[in-house]
């Protein structure tokens, strides 16, 4: 025990929902990277990262599960409860994309020459990225912020969790304009581009302020005025972009509405076009659900503050 008389490590850690969900997320992590390393084997981009995303949240799980057993948390100058949440709910957005992409480019149905194995062990691959994105799940809905109870963090409610979704859209984006996109052949495609980089910047910024909690550093407004203000922001922003890429992409005066016969499978930049128009109002609808949610949050708590002065 310390000199406050409480233990050393923080049971809560192992004998509570939240810490057999990481105990999950360990586990599961860890088979994964065995059987793929083991047999069932990886390859290209695809493979690559299925791989990098397996290896980056199990290394996550690791030091998020050792800093709460440990308590060594509390010496460190940053929320816990926000960065935890965020963890969790950037993994799952991990596990979900390789439990997809991993499946689609790495298990077929028939056997090959040199028998059924590979095949079996990335079936069970699958299934344990399957699992581990339940258990990663299970901790965001486990920190979840929910009505009538208090908040532990910003990154806890709706609109903290749409940051993680809008910022993960948005490297989806980034990853598709770096995949021969051709937008820099005209001045409006690049105006989306910045769009794009300058939102996914000012939704950082409000992460990182949450989770070092810096929510103080705003002295012009408070910080839950100050995120609706930059929501709004970006959802103007993405509207103008949600237009304007597929005008200047897919127009016959600018590209081509269909997808040319001569371009080539995984390179074609019309591909490419395609899944920044689609993200792109992905985002921009992500970004009117935060804002609505936000509006609805704070009405709902300056009701409570009001009612509890009363």
């Amino acid at each position: 025990m310390d000199s406050q008389g409480a233990p050393y490590l923080n049971k809560k850690a192992l004998c509570s929902p939240l810490g057999a969900a990481r105990l999950c997320q360990l586990a599961l992590g860890c088979a994964v990277i065995a059987m793929v390393t083991h047999s069932a084997g990886y390859s290209g981009s695809h493979g690559v990262f299925c791989m990098a995303a397996w290896c980056f949240c199990f290394a996550m799980s690791v030091a998020v599960f050792f800093l709460d057993a440990t308590r060594l948390y509390s010496c460190l100058p940053i929320s816990w409860d926000n960065l935890t949440v965020t963890c969790a709910a950037f993994a799952t957005l991990q596990y979900v994309t390789a439990s997809v992409v991993y499946p689609l480019f790495f298990v077929r149905i028939e056997c090959p020459y040199d028998g059924c194995a590979v095949r079996d062990f990335r079936i069970a691959v699958t299934v344990c990225s399957i699992l581990g994105t339940l258990a990663y799940g299970a901790e965001v809905a486990l920190c979840r912020a929910r009505p009538g109870q208090a908040v532990v963090g910003y990154m806890a409610t709706v609109s903290g969790l749409l940051k993680v979704v809008q910022g993960f859209v948005a490297c989806i984006i980034f990853g598709a304009l770096a995949n021969g996109s051709e937008y820099s052949h005209y001045t409006a495609t690049i105006y989306c581009v910045v769009v794009y980089a300058f939102c996914f910047a000012l939704t950082t910024l409000v992460v990182i302020m949450t989770v070092c909690g810096r929510t103080k550093a705003v002295r012009c407004m408070p910080f839950d005025r100050f995120a609706v203000v930059c929501t709004l922001l970006e959802v103007l922003l993405y509207l103008s972009a949600s237009v304007v890429w597929p005008v200047f992409c897919f127009d016959t005066k600018y590209g081509s509405p269909w997808r040319p016969s001569s371009c080539p499978q995984g390179k074609c930049p019309w591909d490419s076009k395609v899944v920044v128009a689609v993200f792109s109002f992905v985002n921009f609808v992500l970004y009117v659900v935060d804002l609505i949610y936000s509006q609805r949050i704070r009405f709902v708590s300056s009701h409570v503050s009001t009612n509890s002065r009363v």
